[in-house]
């Protein structure tokens, strides 16, 4: 473990590789690892997200393009469906992004969400941890486009960028309360279509009305349109979280939250649950309430 995690360390895509899957799979030591973990205020962090068919793939592999020519250090964690026979990603990094697969500067991680709630996968937030660990500028982290249940990205990424199209604009009302609350950046991508400047107005009047006002940008991810104008917004609310530290305790709450809540949650077995409430119900009489009081104390 101590030899791969100066690997790690070292920028070694194998090492880093390696790592991810002992993550994945708990591996003996794999604890002990994610604690040595050195503390990392250096990359920049960035959730895409937004509901299915906004193009979210190819905005972030136009800006893999952008900043492999600003000589940056770029990696991706894509977090796909899982295949309902094995739970493995129905998506890979090889069919998204294939023509970055074999940049040393380029690191592609696709993670399966396994059934998670929230457009991520169970163990985002060690693997985001160990690929910041190998010091990348930017990760960018894909989620699985599921719409308005997505907004736990907002948990671990520094800065949220929420991709909508122009056709969105008969939902705008209904995704308030929603995925649209979690932006940092809101990007309409296929800018090119019909109708795209006056979504844009009417975001642009929503984002106005919230407490912090938020970026509204146009893209046209096939093009490469609008990508550099997207880098220099990521880079000013990254630029703005450095004089709000109370932004970054949040961050590490919530992650913290999330994990405590796996780590309590693994002594429960669902079939053993199933075969108590079944008893339960056996002997009539049965309190949901008054049964989780007398077995679990809650």
């Amino acid at each position: 473990m101590r030899s791969l995690l100066t690997a790690l360390l070292q920028g070694s895509p194998r090492a880093l590789a390696r790592c991810i899957t002992l993550v994945e799979n708990e591996a003996s030591g794999y604890e002990g690892l994610l604690a040595d973990l050195p503390a990392n205020n250096h990359t920049r962090v960035i959730g895409i997200t937004g509901p299915p068919g906004a193009g979210k793939s190819t905005l972030v592999n136009g800006l893999i393009e952008l900043l492999l020519k600003q000589g940056k250090k770029v990696g991706i964690i894509a977090v796909d469906p899982s295949s309902p026979f094995n739970y493995g990603a129905l998506l890979g990094d090889r069919v998204r992004m294939a023509q970055h697969f074999n940049n040393d500067h380029v690191f592609i991680r696709s993670m399966a969400s396994r059934g998670a709630l929230g457009g991520l996968s169970p163990r985002i937030i060690e693997v985001s941890d160990l690929m910041k660990a190998a010091g990348f500028d930017y990760l960018f982290i894909e989620t699985v486009g599921v719409g308005q249940s997505e907004v736990e990205i907002a948990g671990i990424a520094t800065t949220t960028v929420v991709v909508v199209v122009p056709e969105a604009g008969d939902e705008i009302q209904t995704m308030k309360a929603g995925l649209m609350e979690i932006a940092d950046i809101f990007v309409v991508n296929k800018a090119d279509r019909d109708n795209a400047d006056a979504f844009v107005k009417n975001l642009r009047i929503l984002a106005h009305s919230r407490v912090q006002e938020t970026a509204v940008l146009k893209t046209v991810a096939t093009t490469n349109e609008g990508l550099t104008a997207l880098i220099a917004a990521i880079d000013h609310h990254q630029q703005q979280l450095t004089q709000h530290p109370e932004k970054h305790a949040q961050l590490l709450t919530e992650k913290a939250w999330q994990l405590i809540q796996r780590q309590r949650m693994r002594t429960f077995n669902r079939q053993d649950l199933f075969q108590q409430i079944k008893a339960g119900l056996e002997k009539g009489d049965f309190n949901l309430y008054r049964f989780l009081q007398s077995v679990y104390g809650v």
